[in-house]
């Protein structure tokens, strides 16, 4: 089977906004196949479970348990993708600021619910199981788009800082290229920018934020059918934000590198292990990302 070919990347990224890493995002797959995730991630430093918000020497332990779905379907000819996620987080924060010590915030609660679609543009016309088999042998350059929309049901207490969800809407458009440099070997970019409605009530007050454009880059290894492995890097700037109209000086950029490996078993099944290492607004601090994945094609 070829559910390891799939890898599911838009339900596996961690729910990090701009910090995502998402390798083989738009590798296609045959209309109509069907992919059930379970997950976990657990992430440690200096993050929290919203990292647009303008935070940093944190301290922090955050497990997210997460489930997913998605089917490849036909689009004007092309091959095309509808997903949805469905996270939930418990996590610890800890900051030590001079006026008051040190503050410690426990949370944990359903996070923002996504849901989105991609087609591929040029290089994956719809395909059944032959059509997909001889792509794989023979790859070629393929484009993609993609949107993705956050909505704010997660759960959110008005007058804390930190919370799992984000108590607005989020957007991202994002374009994705894959150029084949051999059999086995695969390169994709991926671009695209993060939008957000204003949370009407951030502490008491309205909080707005500027895009955030992002970018990614992942060289992939294809070691066997459904067997492979990427070296993922991404990088981030924007967001800047305003609230109760006063601008803030809390620009977001920084990086992300981290490894993939995904390895089917069973035939319908997958395992996909990850683990990623970020810094935040070119400070010091930093985080680590771990992440383990089943997947099960219907």
């Amino acid at each position: 089977m070829y559910l390891g070919s799939v890898v599911l990347p838009w339900l596996l990224a961690l729910p990090a906004m701009a910090q995502e890493l998402t390798p083989r995002a738009y590798w296609p797959a045959p209309i109509g196949t069907q992919v059930l995730t379970l997950g976990a991630s657990y992430t440690r430093g200096d993050v929290i479970p919203d990292p647009s918000l303008p935070f940093t020497g944190l301290d922090s332990s955050i497990t997210t348990g997460y489930i997913g779905y998605n089917r490849f379907f036909a689009l004007a000819g092309r091959t095309a993708t509808v997903f949805v996620q469905q996270p939930f987080s418990d996590g610890e924060t800890r900051a030590n600021l001079e006026e008051f010590g040190e503050l410690v915030r426990d949370y944990r609660g359903n996070g923002d619910f996504s849901a989105g679609m991609s087609i591929n543009l040029m290089g994956a016309p719809a395909m059944d199981k032959e059509d997909f088999g001889r792509l794989r042998r023979d790859p070629h350059p393929i484009l993609g788009a993609s949107f993705k929309v956050v909505a704010p049901t997660g759960k959110y207490e008005s007058d804390r800082l930190v919370n799992v969800g984000a108590n607005r809407w989020a957007g991202k458009l994002e374009l994705g290229y894959i150029q084949p440099l051999g059999p086995s070997w695969l390169l994709e970019l991926d671009a695209g920018v993060w939008v957000f409605e204003d949370n009407d009530d951030f502490i008491g007050f309205t909080r707005e934020q500027d895009p955030i454009y992002s970018a990614q880059l992942h060289l992939i290894k294809r070691f066997g059918p459904g067997f492979w492995g990427a070296l993922n890097l991404s990088g981030y700037r924007g967001g800047r934000s305003t609230v109760d109209g006063r601008d803030l000086d809390d620009l977001q950029r920084d990086s992300r590198v981290g490894l993939t490996l995904v390895f089917p078993f069973a035939g319908r099944h997958a395992v996909k292990a990850a683990y990623a290492l970020g810094s935040v607004n070119d400070s010091d601090k930093e985080f680590d990302f771990f992440q383990l994945s089943y997947q099960c094609l219907l």
